[in-house]
């Protein structure tokens, strides 16, 4: 595989590119009668005065354009220069689509792990790459993490949960302190036995059903980094399973996604969770087959 590019030389070659945009400048600049335009100025693309950016040039309504863009992520209202996108529109495609990598291709600090208090275990995969490439492997923790699981955690837990890296780095620290404390706050407030949780590196979804098994927990809760998507980094998902085993199939596995400051509110998701997980242990059962027994089937 080739060298990665570091921070600093991606930093290097944006400046060039903006010093080269502002050096002809003049050579695009609109007629005289749209002074505006002519004169438009390039915002940092991550921020929210980026985001919010109208680019449909004189629209009917700015007001309505405006509250468009409040309204949702999606990529409205952006305008274009004949059959293409505006320039400004196009880089924040282009750097969205930067971050969106960097999230997949970047790994939580260890220094970060220990902060939270957790203790670490890592599935079968040794490097990122190969996490990228063999999602089997990340579906099955190492020996080495077998075996302080084991060792470190309660044994025969009501419910037990788990955090892992998943595809979203971003999403797993930035939502970990409004959805973890509140969320063990609230399975402890109903006298449940909540196991000892801890972090995965390197994991999957289904890394839930070995850990289950492992533990002979009742319900197992995996908090995961979604895959991002443009312009979103930050999503958390949460998958729940009643009495996992590596023979636990999809459609036994409750998920609520989307859990990030513009979607599902952290602690809020915490409260979802915590009912579902009584709700599983009442009905014995997850997913599909929880459905039907609250639907009276």
């Amino acid at each position: 595989m080739g060298r990665r590019v570091n921070e600093s030389e991606i930093a290097q070659v944006v400046q060039a590119v903006l010093q080269e945009l502002g050096a002809h400048a003049g050579e695009f600049a609109a007629p005289a009668d749209n002074d505006e335009r002519a004169q438009e100025r390039l915002p940092d693309l991550g921020s929210e005065e980026a985001r919010s950016w109208v680019g449909v040039v004189n629209p009917k309504s700015a007001e309505v354009a405006a509250e468009l863009k409040r309204s949702t992520r999606a990529r409205v209202a952006s305008g274009r220069a004949g059959p293409r996108p505006r320039t400004q529109s196009l880089l924040r495609f282009l750097a969205d689509h930067a971050r969106a990598k960097d999230t997949v291709l970047s790994e939580i600090a260890p220094d970060w792990v220990k902060q939270t208090g957790l203790f670490e275990v890592q599935t079968q995969i040794t490097e990122k790459d190969q996490y990228l490439t063999r999602p089997d492997l990340g579906r099955v923790l190492s020996a080495a993490g077998v075996e302080t699981v084991l060792a470190r955690c309660k044994k025969s837990p009501d419910v037990q949960l788990v955090i892992s890296d998943g595809l979203s780095t971003e999403a797993t620290t930035a939502n970990f302190e409004n959805i973890v404390p509140p969320l063990l706050r609230g399975l402890e407030s109903l006298q449940l036995n909540v196991g000892t949780p801890f972090f995965v590196r390197f994991g999957r979804v289904k890394v839930q059903d070995q850990i289950g098994e492992l533990l002979s927990a009742k319900v197992v809760i995996l908090l995961i980094g979604e895959r991002p998507g443009l312009g979103q980094s930050e999503s958390l998902s949460c998958y729940m399973v009643y009495q996992p085993t590596r023979a636990t199939v999809e459609a036994e596995r409750t998920c609520l996604s989307n859990i990030h400051r513009g979607g599902t509110p952290p602690v809020e998701a915490a409260a979802v969770i915590v009912e579902l997980a009584a709700r599983m242990l009442q009905e014995r059962a997850s997913d599909i087959a929880l459905g039907k027994k609250m639907a009276g089937g």
